[in-house]
């Protein structure tokens, strides 16, 4: 499913970059209590997490730390901060060298070249050695900055790949097919009908954070147009507007959609969400990897069956290796216990899934051979955290709408994904700050209306390269260029 948090956020680059200080740190959710001791005496390990605090959160925390009482001797202190405030907020945390121990790491390249988090190189094997040792290595090499290892990643995802995701009753209702859809422009005769036949309906959800571009790796993300096309020269950093022919393909036929009324008016400046649920759009982009066990987890988020067929193949790279990833303060006076936890989190299938779930008994039902049946209580706004941001998702008991050939396909993906060349590099921005820092806001003005066929790229392109050489794009393209040679030639 799509992770928008990470993904979205293009202040991994440059935040970092601007050397923002930033001020007033306001309420945190949790018990909001500094690391320490608890009332009992008991040592508290702090953890930060993003998202909102779940109405349940005292009845939860008390079997956490039973778990943790009996298991390690601790207790556990879950701090909640928002979305929208988790990266100033951290950013705050961070520079002021507040004392915490474990957080949803943020910014997070630029944080562990800054010695903001500890060095887990051989702390991990130690004291985490189980989840350490059941990590796929594409989180080990994605985490690694200068040889040492710096965050602890969420086995989940090591790959991922774009859909195109549909909801099943529409097909049906219509006799569409999707097997055949390979590319964006293989959509069209489905569009044709539903625009005719289901007027109601969006034919494709854009809206103003709406991205393409087939098997383009960017460096930052796709909201900074530098990386290396995975179906050309894979040593060689480009402009992927400039240099991508399938990139402009897609985007010639995002703008035909657009003037043929397939794509909202609006969409490049639209906010509007699409929810699963709502039977207000006919075809999405998903990011899907193995852990969503195929179209598994989308359809029990939508309420309604959702099919899916890919349109990039899957791949690891350092945007799936860092979507959700743990790392530890260096301030920490508690950094081998810090472990101690992420790694009874990761191996305890109960404590595990009661964190993703809920209660056992209230809201999923444990079934035998490691399955679960969720019940009808559940409700995945009132948990801990999801799936993907929480622990190892092979220790998590799978849902009994999982079929074994699911599972089978889950194991089959993670084998056979390709490894991005980028996974593992990790940019000095130093010498390029105000290049890149003006490259993003010339890309702000022009891939919204790109994305989503607003702009005709025929027209809008050579503009906006031009304008992005303004900003030095040439200058970012060589420095790119002079690291990524010396970090291939280490990682022969």
């Amino acid at each position: 499913m799509k992770r928008s948090f990470k993904k979205m956020l293009f202040s991994a680059a440059v935040l970092g970059l601007a050397g923002v200080v930033l001020a007033g740190c306001s309420s945190i959710q949790g018990d909001n209590k500094k690391a320490g001791k608890s009332d009992d005496g008991t040592e508290t390990i702090l953890m930060y997490k993003v998202g909102d605090k779940p109405a349940d959160y005292d009845k939860y925390m008390e079997y956490v730390n039973e778990k943790m009482k009996d298991k390690l001797d601790v207790k556990l202190d879950i701090q909640y901060i928002g979305w929208g405030d988790y990266e100033e907020k951290m950013q705050v945390i961070t520079s002021s060298g507040e004392d915490y121990d474990i957080a949803f790491a943020d910014n997070f390249a630029t944080n562990a070249q800054k010695g903001a988090y500890a060095d887990l190189t051989e702390l991990a094997p130690k004291y985490a050695k189980e989840t350490y040792d059941n990590l796929d290595p594409a989180y080990i090499k994605g985490n690694t900055i200068n040889g040492k290892l710096y965050a602890m990643g969420v086995n989940a995802n090591s790959s991922a790949q774009i859909m195109l995701t549909f909801p099943k009753a529409v097909l049906d209702k219509h006799n569409l097919d999707i097997s055949g859809i390979k590319t964006l422009a293989d959509l069209e005769p489905l569009l044709e009908v539903i625009k005719e036949k289901e007027p109601e309906l969006t034919p494709i959800a854009a809206g103003l954070n709406f991205r393409i571009g087939g098997d383009i790796d960017y460096v930052f993300d796709n909201n900074l147009p530098i990386g290396i096309d995975l179906h050309g020269d894979t040593s060689k950093i480009i402009n992927p507007f400039d240099s991508s022919d399938t990139l402009k393909r897609d985007l010639k036929t995002m703008h035909d959609f657009y003037q043929k009324g397939y794509v909202p008016k609006d969409a490049a400046t639209s906010n509007q969400e699409y929810a699963l649920k709502e039977n207000t759009w006919f075809a999405r982009l998903e990011t899907q990897g193995p852990f969503d066990y195929g179209d598994s987890l989308l359809t029990q988020a939508a309420g309604r069956e959702l099919v899916s067929v890919p349109i990039t193949m899957a791949v690891k790279n350092n945007t799936q290796a860092r979507v959700a990833n743990y790392v530890i303060s260096s301030s920490s006076k508690k950094k081998e216990k810090a472990l101690e936890v992420i790694n009874l989190i990761n191996t305890d299938s109960d404590l595990l899934t009661t964190m993703v779930y809920g209660l056992e008994g209230e809201t999923w039902k444990k079934l035998d051979n490691n399955r679960m049946e969720v019940l009808d209580a559940y409700d995945a706004t009132n948990v801990i955290s999801g799936a993907w941001m929480t622990g190892d998702n092979s220790k998590i008991y799978i849902n009994k709408n999982v079929t074994d050939e699911q599972v089978a396909q889950r194991d089959e993906v993670i084998a056979n994904a390709e490894q991005s060349p980028l996974l593992g590099f990790n940019l000095d921005t130093s010498k390029i700050k105000t290049e890149i820092a003006n490259i993003s806001n010339v890309s702000n003005q022009y891939l919204s209306g790109l994305h989503t066929g607003t702009l005709d790229p025929d027209e809008t392109i050579p503009e906006f390269n031009e304008k992005l050489k303004q900003a030095g794009m040439d200058k970012v393209l060589e420095e790119v260029q002079k690291q990524y040679d010396a970090f291939l030639k280490e990682n022969k």
